[in-house]
């Protein structure tokens, strides 16, 4: 009998902490976002030199006084240059997906950060610069539309960048890009020593993005595919105990963040599960930290960002599952 009401109980918080989250989501729904995305990559191939001095104006940030007109202008009938916005007017012929993700995900700022204004979004053409795929600020977001035309796009494959890069080349990664850069300027944390702490940041980085951009799936919020989601899913457990058994969270090992937190085709445990296993499997530890944090503590959204990750770990009492 007391198992029975233990597990009514259980069952009743569930219902309860779902139906929270819901009425959370139709509050965020109401939220109105004018959302206007201006594409600066047609403006400027379409535009001839006469247009130039109006360009100029309307996106100052986009040119330097030490830029001669002449180079401007080279660059706009550039024969490669004309191709790449060729490209990406094909596969984003129809934007309004993507313009619906961000809205969500304005929708989400706003309503976390009461004084987050609605940017002006921007796209353009980098030439495939992946680390500058997109760019925020407070009053700016770029969006280098070339990163995003599908990972066998032959842009990346002539360009040799590694596969497991490009994977994420493509559209439905923009708004997670975009909700990444904005938790790079929430997150607060000085402490990046040892191995717990890039975990804990980067954990914090993908609960962020829990929480701004839960319309998208767990493996798409890391760049996983769901094969890697769930084998990072499937063996948390063997996973935590390697890095207690090495005593690797404390450790200061220059080495470490290259094995267990950057880009890399699979993490580094040296041994023959490696070629299983996706990158970045830190992250998703940390990641998991953060939410049983964020579970016990109860702290809102912009608190956790704040707190130190000695206090997350401690407090979490992180337990993986089975």
């Amino acid at each position: 009998m007391q198992i029975r009401i233990y597990f009514i109980l259980i069952l009743g918080f569930i219902m309860l902490s779902c139906d929270g989250e819901s009425e959370v989501e139709k509050e965020i729904a109401k939220i109105e976002v004018d959302l206007n995305v201006d594409r600066f990559e047609n403006v400027f191939f379409e535009a001839t030199p006469s247009d130039l001095p109006q360009i100029k104006e309307n996106y100052p940030f986009f040119f330097s006084e030490r830029m001669p007109d002449s180079l401007m202008i080279q660059r706009m009938n550039d024969t490669l240059q004309n191709e790449i916005v060729q490209e990406v007017n094909h596969t984003f012929k129809d934007f309004s997906t993507i313009e619906a993700d961000l809205v969500a995900l304005f929708q989400h700022l706003k309503y976390y950060d009461k004084v987050f204004s609605v940017p002006r979004v921007i796209t353009l053409t980098n030439n495939v610069q992946y680390r500058d795929k997109v760019i925020v600020t407070d009053s700016i977001a770029l969006i280098a539309l070339d990163n995003y035309l599908g990972k066998e796009h032959r842009f990346y494959v002539d360009g040799n960048i590694p596969a497991y890069l490009a994977e994420n080349f493509r559209k439905e990664q923009i708004v997670v890009d975009l909700a990444d850069g904005y938790a790079k300027k929430y997150v607060f944390q000085t402490d990046r020593k040892q191995l717990i702490d890039e975990m804990i940041y980067f954990g914090k980085l993908l609960y962020f993005k829990d929480v701004i951009i839960p319309f998208k799936t767990d493996a798409e919020k890391i760049g996983y595919s769901e094969d890697q989601i769930k084998w990072a899913e499937a063996n948390e457990s063997p996973i935590w105990s390697y890095f207690i058994e090495k005593e690797l969270l404390y450790s200061t090992d220059p080495k470490l963040p290259n094995r267990f937190i950057a880009d890399a085709p699979f993490s580094k445990f040296y041994l023959e599960l490696d070629n299983e296993s996706p990158g970045r499997l830190g992250q998703y530890i940390g990641w998991q930290i953060v939410k049983a944090y964020a579970e016990v503590s109860g702290d809102d959204l912009m608190k956790i960002m704040q707190t130190a990750p000695k206090e997350i770990f401690t407090k979490s009492k992180f337990k993986p599952k089975k």
